[in-house]
């Protein structure tokens, strides 16, 4: 395996757990019921668990548009000749595409990037040129391209991530342009996740049910001819794949080794999110599903990623399209946790406590029982001198600690004190709390 392909594997980190439940305990802050904003609060808290920001913040987006040919498109699968992907690069570097219109609407960029094209584009200082041959051979007869090509274009694809995360880019889409691309991304959805080829097929850019026969016999005719290994998800993108395919893959990998969140097109998107995911599993958090498109393998893809789509729409465009609509709906959610008055705040009371006329004491016991839970327990108490101390408390050290770094206080002020657990026989649980000492502070927990 490519050296940058391994090195970045190796970068990707878990998610933020602190960070997440930071955000999840903020939720419940907020005016409103839990949970009433339904996948917006799952979604802020994922993004708080891809960047680690506490607060988040999105600050500029950006879609990455990988364009290549493929030379199985001269076995007749596609509706349109090869020579429109050189042109619709140049209509996206006009400005006069979908995504470009999209995407301004979203206050994002478009890159436009030369994975492949198999013409010679004039020069464009906006075109990021990363084409490591001109387009793939066709895989009905061969592999699509040698396994180092593939590595090289995954690498480039982490190259251009970790360039416009150095350029202050902190939410990417990806997107796609490429004659023949729903071909590779069936043949590759289909060995990926043993689906039977007719049941990962469509008709791509709109063909007729003739060439829908013809586009399913070439795919089974190429897996037969190329026996991809489905065991070595390299192997199954440089016999079958795309090299604007293999850019997207490592456009998901550079992103997920610096915790940017990477929004997920359609088909040819998700299936460059099935071959990261296959190289490593984890970068599967930091991948966000933007819509579901109309295209089946597609539908088979989310359902093997288990990513539920922001949006359907019916697309089957590509481009970034489906990134560049979801867009907003992110940085709706981040706005929502950041800016959202909590009840403390808006002088808004929040909800009632199980038992208004609880005692003292079973109000105590009820806060003991939610620390055990994994809450956090709020335990002020009167001392001898006089005053009042707190301690927090929770049996979740995440949870603590998260509460605790939103409130300017050290972890070295945690420590473990065992709890007794009375429904179960006064077993000893492992907790931990915070000694705030002194006076009674005015924290709201």
């Amino acid at each position: 395996m490519h050296d940058r392909i391994r090195q970045t594997i190796s970068a990707i980190g878990e998610p933020d757990v602190p960070a997440m439940n930071w955000a999840r305990r903020r939720h419940e802050q907020l005016t409103k019921p839990p949970g009433s904003l339904g996948r917006l609060e799952e979604l802020a808290i994922r993004i708080v668990g891809i960047t680690g920001r506490v607060p988040p913040e999105i600050r500029r987006k950006a879609v990455v548009t990988a364009a290549a040919d493929h030379g199985v498109a001269a076995e007749g699968v596609s509706a349109y000749p090869s020579e429109v992907t050189a042109q619709m690069v140049q209509n996206f570097l006009r400005g006069g595409a979908a995504i470009n219109v999209l995407a301004r609407g979203a206050g994002a960029d478009v890159v436009v990037v030369d994975a492949g094209v198999a013409a010679e584009l004039p020069p464009d200082p906006r075109l990021v040129r990363r084409a490591v041959r001109r387009g793939t051979a066709n895989f009905a007869h061969g592999p699509a391209m040698e396994r180092h090509e593939a590595e090289q274009a995954i690498a480039h694809g982490i190259e251009i991530a970790e360039d416009l995360h150095d350029q202050g880019i902190d939410l990417l889409g990806t997107g796609d342009m490429g004659i023949g691309n729903t071909t590779a991304s069936s043949a590759i959805t289909a060995v990926l996740t043993g689906k039977p080829v007719a049941a990962v097929t469509g008709r791509g850019t709109g063909i007729t049910v003739e060439q829908l026969r013809t586009k399913i016999a070439v795919i089974e005719r190429a897996i037969a001819v190329n026996q991809p290994d489905p065991t070595d998800p390299l192997d199954v993108l440089s016999n079958v794949g795309g090299l604007e395919i293999a850019t997207l893959v490592g456009v998901m990998l550079g992103g997920a080794a610096r915790r940017v969140p990477v929004v997920i097109d359609g088909f040819i998107s998700g299936a460059a999110a099935l071959v990261a995911t296959e190289l490593a599993p984890q970068v599967g958090f930091f991948l966000i599903a933007a819509h579901s498109s109309v295209e089946i393998g597609h539908r088979a893809i989310l359902e093997h990623l288990e990513k539920a789509p922001l949006l359907n729409l019916d697309l089957r465009l590509g481009e970034g399209t489906g990134a560049a609509l979801a867009f907003p709906i992110i940085e709706q959610a981040v706005r929502v946790l950041n800016e959202m008055a909590t009840f403390r705040e808006a002088g808004v009371s929040g909800r009632s406590a199980p038992r208004e006329t609880a005692s003292r004491f079973a109000k105590r016991r009820l806060g003991y029982f939610h620390a055990l839970d994994g809450g956090i327990w709020d335990d002020p108490f009167l001392h001898a001198d006089g005053r009042r101390y707190r301690h927090i408390v929770s049996t979740d050290l995440d949870r603590l600690i998260a509460w605790a770094e939103s409130r300017g206080i050290s972890r070295s002020r945690i420590v473990r004190r065992d709890l007794r657990d009375f429904r179960n026989n006064r077993e000893r649980v492992a907790a931990w709390h915070i000694d705030l000492g002194g006076p009674y502070l005015e924290i709201d927990p």
